[in-house]
């Protein structure tokens, strides 16, 4: 082999080690702690909205404890409100569960892109942490992982976080429920939306991201006007994930 040819092997070697470095993935205690640490301050958010789910559970006739049971094992924000609004006696289960079905449809689209880096855990680590994903810590997670930090378990630390503040805040609404009285009064309902929006931002990636929000916001307000219930959500996330496809292909 003359000189040439080595150096070009060699520096072969070093760029596909390089390569394999950048895309270890690393399950640890230090990206719990990561991931805890950088949701707090939007599990506070959370935390906020969960008092409201508290408060509008005790008014729709559920104990103390099955609050926070729901809150512990469900943990969807979105699902558990509608199912206390649904709420009733006896318990219209098939629209309740078909209703918070569609809700959580999105979590088909938002576990599937994590799939290029999650199938390098064990079942075990991807299952667990993708039990405590929820809208917040998804995109948090995206971003961390997009900058090739490496972090395998940013998803289980962030999420842990959302459930604390869920869990806690829950039991507080509940308890306090009759002091607070109505959570809007204060404006806790548009905690989350406030927190969607900062996390939008942070997706902006330029020009190439503007046609699928446009196509995403255009389609949900369609469906929204034409469809009751949640279809609109499921709708502008498959609208806007067709139309990134489609602007890549090009």
């Amino acid at each position: 082999m003359d000189a040439e040819s080595a150096g070009t092997s060699s520096s072969g070697e070093e760029d596909t080690s390089a390569e394999s470095e950048n895309e270890r993935l690393v399950f640890s205690r230090d990206g719990i702690r990561a991931g805890f640490v950088t949701c707090v301050p939007v599990a506070l958010g959370v935390g906020a909205y969960g008092l409201v789910f508290g408060v509008l559970a005790r008014e729709a006739g559920l104990s103390l404890l099955t609050a926070v049971v729901m809150s512990a094992t469900v943990l969807a924000g979105a699902a558990q409100l509608i199912a206390v609004e649904l709420w009733d006696w006896p318990i219209p289960a098939v629209a309740i569960i078909g209703t918070t079905l569609v809700v959580n449809l999105r979590y088909l689209l938002m576990g599937a892109s994590l799939r290029p880096w999650f199938t390098r855990l064990s079942s075990r680590k991807a299952y667990i942490s993708l039990f405590f994903m929820a809208d917040e810590n998804w995109a948090l997670t995206i971003q961390d992982l997009r900058a090739g930090n490496g972090r395998g378990a940013f998803l289980l630390g962030s999420g842990l976080a959302i459930w604390v503040f869920w869990v806690v805040a829950t039991a507080i609404g509940a308890v306090a429920g009759g002091r607070i009285g109505n959570p809007e009064t204060y404006g806790l309902g548009f905690v989350l939306p406030a927190i969607f929006l900062a996390l939008l931002v942070s997706f902006w990636e330029g020009r190439e991201s503007l046609v699928s929000w446009i196509v995403a916001a255009v389609v949900a307000v369609g469906v929204e006007a034409v469809l009751p219930g949640p279809w609109y959500i499921l709708a502008g996330g498959l609208a806007a994930s067709l139309t990134g496809v489609m602007c890549d292909v090009r």
